[in-house]
């Protein structure tokens, strides 16, 4: 090599910090999504839902019967037992799978129905064959069941109306058998970034090829590929080029046209022989925003952007490749793919060897973890961070030279870290991502398309409908971050507010209006006053009415509208809106209590009774989470006011 090479070879452009590195880069880069595309259900598993799911149908669409028996009203059967039977009157229709039953079940009398079978109206109970006998025509019953039993109410898993997934969410197996549980067939997903993976060095050859002096075998371009793949891209491998600058030039301009990054594995350390960084420094709009990073391993990287899109020049050593690649290229390609930001597993362990670090470089050290044998667990160390419970609690990292495993960090300015000291260790490869806002409540429409763009903004929510009751318990024993309420306190005439505790904050949401919903043209509803309608209902004795669930907001104001009366159909207790107007739209009920949202979404006839306020309740202890800091700033947003008024809600 001549002096001149070798000052070259020495000659970095200004070596930046690692994170004014990523900030260049990143500034350079459209990290849009790359287009939506529609796929068949069978390709759906691992790709990423570019719009949201609502459900089309119930699940189950029906009410079912879960074990053969008989169809009754469960209070024909009170009282019964071996020695004192009940008898009713046996139908002479028998009710199969796959049949909808025209009888019509009342009091003192039941139909014969296997497990599966439609539950026919006016019955809310099964039972079971085991506890009763048909004999001359009529049921013998020896032992009473409740509404309910044995029975499972349509949209008992899912309503219709009901969004079951939301934009962004990663398909797993799991959640491509609810979308074939509801009948879709194909899916809106985000197209996969294509990623051109040049692999460049007159040393490198293909696997496969017989090994020769002085050459490696291209492992980078097959570890890259997958890693591609893993951040959920699409790898195009366009080969292995040599040190020439216009092969080199032409095969980069090829990639630019057919894929929307480009990672070129060698070349970044600016000796004789290295021309990748040379033909990438050609690249305008803008070209190299950095080469050399303080980093270890992985200094030589060099990264650059051209008309918004990714170029990257990856270190040659396998480890140091990977490295960078994960650092600065993965998240890119995250959010081109629509992913959300990766969080792996973090873990503490007890360093096994002393380490020398470099000062003025952020080091990465690959590590081993291995479980500490009883007789050496001298450090107890807490729980993994977002661990699985059969996790190991006691473990120590031992450095690795190359391969896969986990990964530690050392501070730019330590130089040395001795043995034993405890050290925070990132798990790779966790696909597994957990909520970090937990929603526990009332169901709401509203709160569906908050948590929706939620989504969007990297926080992933579980949402629980077990009413505002169930929510505010929830809350009062810090089990959710959030709870959505809508409860009146009849003292005060306030609503939430009043329920709140030293412990507990409130985040002011919108107000509602809820209301009798009915089939139009139904003339014991159709212009009446809610009252007049609530009377006509309870005098007509095959009028049936679909409940709510107990605990919730909605299933407390039809106990104030009924005044202790209980109608048929009370037992039937779905846990959401949208399933109460599903349930008169097929006609499995005449009447209930939902928005006037979802009864104009529905075309249902609406009756107002109650204006109300739904609000959030915090508990204090995790009013300073940033998915709930995140929570409160998005209900200030006027664009997210606005939408809100869109759904009817009254912000």
């Amino acid at each position: 090599m001549t002096c001149g090479s070798m000052r070259e070879q020495e000659q970095f452009l200004q070596v930046l910090d690692r994170d004014e590195a990523e900030r260049r880069f990143r500034a350079a880069l459209d990290l849009s999504p790359r287009g939506v595309e529609r796929i068949p259900l069978d390709a759906a598993r691992g790709r990423i839902l570019a719009a949201d799911i609502l459900a089309p149908v119930d699940v189950p669409s029906f009410d079912r019967a879960n074990v053969d028996g008989f169809a009754v009203v469960a209070e024909d059967t009170f009282g019964a037992s071996e020695e004192v039977p009940r008898l009713v009157q046996l139908i002479e229709e028998q009710i199969q799978t796959g049949i909808v039953p025209k009888a019509v079940i009342r009091s003192g009398e039941a139909a014969a129905i296997a497990t599966g079978g439609m539950m026919p109206r006016g019955a809310d109970a099964v039972v079971m064959v085991e506890h009763a006998e048909a004999r001359a025509g009529a049921v013998r019953i020896a032992r009473a069941v409740t509404a309910g039993s044995g029975v499972s109410f349509a949209g008992t898993d899912i309503t219709a109306g009901e969004t079951v997934l939301r934009r962004g969410q990663l398909l797993t197996s799991r959640d491509t058998g609810v979308l074939a549980a509801i009948g879709v067939p194909e899916v809106d997903v985000w197209r996969k970034p294509v990623v051109a993976i040049l692999s460049t060095g007159d040393e490198i050859i293909a696997p496969g090829e017989p090994m020769q002096p002085a050459r490696v075998y291209d492992s980078n371009a097959q570890v890259l590929a997958d890693a591609v793949r893993e951040a959920g891209g699409e790898p195009a491998r366009l080969g292995i080029v040599a040190d020439d600058a216009a092969a080199l030039r032409d095969k980069l301009r090829h990639a630019l046209e057919c894929a929307d990054l480009v990672l070129l594995s060698g070349g970044t350390s600016k000796g004789e022989g290295d021309v990748s960084y040379r033909v990438v420094a050609e690249l305008t709009d803008p070209g190299i925003v950095a080469h050399g990073v303080a980093l270890k391993p992985g200094k030589p990287i060099c990264l650059a952007a051209t008309g918004g899109r990714a170029v990257v020049v990856l270190p040659g050593f396998p480890t140091s490749a990977i490295f960078t690649f994960h650092e600065f290229v993965a998240p890119v390609l995250r959010r081109l793919a629509g992913r959300a930001a990766e969080e792996r597993t973090v873990v503490q362990a007890r360093l096994a060897v002393k380490v020398n670090s470099e000062i003025g470089r952020t080091e990465y050290l690959l590590v081993g973890l291995v479980e500490i044998p009883d007789a050496d667990r001298s450090v107890r160390l807490p729980p993994p961070r977002e661990a699985t419970a059969d996790q190991p609690r006691s473990l120590a990292a031992y450095p690795m030279g190359q391969g896969s495993g986990s990964v530690t960090t050392f501070d730019r300015h330590q130089e040395i870290v001795e043995a034993g000291t405890i050290l925070d260790v990132q798990l790779l490869g966790r696909e597994l991502q957990l909520a970090n806002l937990v929603v526990i409540g009332s169901h709401c429409i509203g709160l569906d398309f908050l948590l929706g763009e939620l989504q969007q903004l990297d926080v992933r929510s579980k949402f629980l409908a077990v009413g505002s009751f169930g929510g505010l318990d929830a809350a009062r024993r810090g089990e959710c971050d959030i709870a959505g309420v809508h409860l009146l306190d009849p003292a005060t005439g306030e609503y939430n507010r009043p329920f709140l505790t030293e412990a507990l904050e409130l985040i002011p949401g919108y107000g509602r209006l809820q209301g009798i919903v009915f089939r139009q043209g139904d003339r014991r509803f159709e212009g009446r006053s809610a009252a007049d309608a609530i009377a006509a209902a309870l005098d007509d004795p095959v009028c049936v009415m679909v409940n709510r669930n107990q605990g919730s907001g909605t299933r407390a104001l039809i106990d104030r509208l009924l005044g202790g009366t209980r109608p048929a159909g009370y037992a039937v207790q779905p846990r959401n809106h949208n399933a109460v107007a599903a349930a008169v739209r097929q006609g499995r009920a005449d009447w209930g209590v939902t928005l006037d949202t979802v009864a104009r979404s529905a075309g249902l006839g609406f009756i107002p009774v109650q204006a109300e306020q739904y609000d959030f309740i915090v508990p204090r202890s995790r009013a300073d989470r940033p998915a709930v800091v995140a929570f409160r700033k998005l209900l200030q947003e006027p664009r997210i006011r606005e939408a809100l008024e869109r759904l009817g809600m009254r912000p």
